[in-house]
């Protein structure tokens, strides 16, 4: 190309490459950090500075444009139920999850997110595979963006009254009640519930649809900071680290300090000390 250039073109051609290849690698990786796109010029032009270090922090940038690809296309493909919604003419869609139905203590959360049509937050997926400071940070773009957040909390003495499928059944229908925007349609996942919306049950539905993924997020966040909050209660019981499952820290606490009010007495191997 740079044949077809005339020498003035040229000349400025070759000093815009010196002024890049004086730079330094610490200097190049800074600027690099606003660069989004493969296609930008300034990465273009880094790309063809043959020093080793610059090299290496090319192959590196190229790693990120992949990973932002995979997630961007993970994002895409879980937005597959709700664009499918939207373009049936819905508006606003919740998506509905729980957290909490196993450990022996502690209550069963719900969330019901309703997110806008322009959400983007890549990412995005079943809390379970997301680290905690991803689960928070996660936690504050969902709680800025949504239409609408529901949280539906049950007790462990509501558990033992009721087992602790409809003590989910509750959780979810108080968190669709508590919304401040009545949904269109409600995305679960795995269950059906008894109110007067239309609704999908999708099998696995925190890891395929962003709606349930979000109400996800929210619920774990949620209860993971009440049973840190009762850990500072019963220090003894180790709460902010197992969460309230039966882990052999959890259990050991129980049978050297007894049962507490917070604990599912309707639970094995808890009930058969209480009978």
């Amino acid at each position: 190309m740079r044949r077809f250039l005339c020498k003035s073109a040229r000349e400025n051609v070759d000093i815009k490459k010196v002024e890049l290849m004086k730079k330094s690698i610490k200097e190049i990786k800074e600027e690099l950090k606003q660069v989004r796109s493969p296609e930008d010029a300034l990465f273009k032009a880094y790309a063809q500075d043959e020093r080793k270090g610059v090299q290496q922090v090319i192959i590196q940038k190229q790693r990120q444009f992949e990973a932002a690809e995979r997630l961007k296309k993970q994002f895409d493909e879980m937005m597959a139920y709700e664009n499918e919604l939207y373009n049936q003419g819905a508006t606003y869609i919740a998506g509905v999850d729980e957290v909490g139905r196993g450990p022996l203590a502690g209550p069963v959360v719900a969330a019901a997110v309703i997110l806008p049509p322009d959400f983007f937050l890549p990412g995005l997926t079943d809390s379970k595979k997301l680290s905690e400071a991803k689960r928070e940070e996660f936690y504050e773009e969902i709680c800025k963006s949504a239409v609408a957040i529901g949280i539906g909390i049950i007790d462990a003495e509501v558990i033992d009254s009721i087992n602790i499928y409809e003590a989910t059944k509750k959780a979810m229908t108080e968190a669709i009640e508590l919304l401040a925007v009545q949904p269109d349609e409600l995305l679960i996942d795995a269950m059906k519930l008894p109110v007067p919306i239309s609704q999908q049950s999708i099998i696995k539905g925190d890891a395929t649809s962003i709606s349930i993924a979000a109400s996800s997020v929210i619920a774990k966040v949620t209860r993971d900071r009440m049973m840190k909050e009762l850990g500072e209660r019963y220090p003894a019981y180790g709460f902010e680290k197992h969460m309230g499952y039966g882990t052999k820290q959890h259990l050991e606490a129980i049978e050297q300090y007894g049962i507490l009010p917070e604990h599912r007495r309707s639970f094995a191997p808890i009930k058969n000390q209480v009978n």
